[in-house]
């Protein structure tokens, strides 16, 4: 390969926002398990620094080269391909369904709690390259983490791929869980869902608390804590107030439902 080859790749990967080889790609973490990270997601990768980028937490900034950069630029664009995708196949999929059900729909499918159990289900927590400070504090948070990594890998699977890649990771790992049962397209309120339990249940009324919020004015990520007579019975993350309730109630009425079959 020339120099002007190598000069243009370099190029070229800074137009993508990618960190260039050297500055990220000898990160051990990753590298020594390219190989199990490709089975998990289905997919031989081609550009290495390109995914290290993809799962690059911005709490690991602090330990890396000054010209790295998070993976919040590609959650961006994946975020983007996401919708487009399950968009697409909603619409082909449910053709009786007006506007406004269908974009309920995708709401449901591609919702922060709905993103982060797509991670999970390859482990992708286990990836994500975070400061060692952050890694033992994240909590809660770690699932709006792995949400938000989740939508990079895709955008790192349609650079590094093409837009057929992006799209068969979405319909193994979206559109799969959408078929097998595993996610539901109806609009679940959580919260009404919550109080209805604990008011025949004689628990109360369920007390919402923000407990932690993180990240820049434009693109907060809040955590809430909901509790029944004063103890903690459900913790989730949002990009909103809502959502993080929702997601908070939704963990305390599965954890109040399955302790309420095991009584009987």
């Amino acid at each position: 390969m020339t120099r002007l080859q190598l000069l243009f790749g370099r190029l070229l990967r800074r137009r993508r926002g990618v960190v260039p080889p050297g500055e990220e790609s000898s990160h051990p973490r990753f590298t020594g398990r390219i190989r199990e990270f490709e089975r998990l997601i289905g997919y031989r990768i081609g550009d290495t620094d390109l995914f290290i980028h993809a799962l690059m937490h911005r709490s690991s900034l602090q330990q890396r080269h000054p010209s790295s950069a998070s993976n919040e630029r590609l959650e961006f664009l994946g975020d983007s391909i996401l919708n487009l995708i399950v968009g697409e196949y909603l619409y082909h999929h449910f053709p009786r369904a007006e506007e406004g059900e269908l974009t309920k729909m995708r709401s449901r499918l591609v919702n922060r709690r709905a993103l982060a159990a797509y991670a999970n289900a390859i482990r992708l927590s286990d990836f994500i390259l975070t400061s060692p400070s952050a890694s033992g504090s994240l909590g809660k948070g770690r699932d709006t983490i792995a949400a938000d990594s989740f939508e990079a890998v895709i955008a790192a699977l349609y650079l590094d791929g093409g837009f057929s890649a992006a799209r068969g990771f979405v319909e193994r790992r979206v559109l799969g869980a959408l078929k097998d049962g595993d996610v539901a397209t109806a609009d679940d309120n959580y919260k009404s869902m919550l109080l209805e339990f604990a008011q025949a249940k004689g628990l109360g009324t369920p007390r919402y608390t923000i407990v932690h919020e993180e990240g820049p004015d434009h693109d907060r990520t809040f955590t809430v804590d909901v509790s029944l007579g004063g103890a903690s019975k459900g913790t989730g993350s949002g990009k909103n107030k809502k959502e993080a309730e929702q997601a908070a109630a939704g963990e305390a009425f599965n954890r109040l439902r399955r302790g309420s079959h095991a009584d009987h």
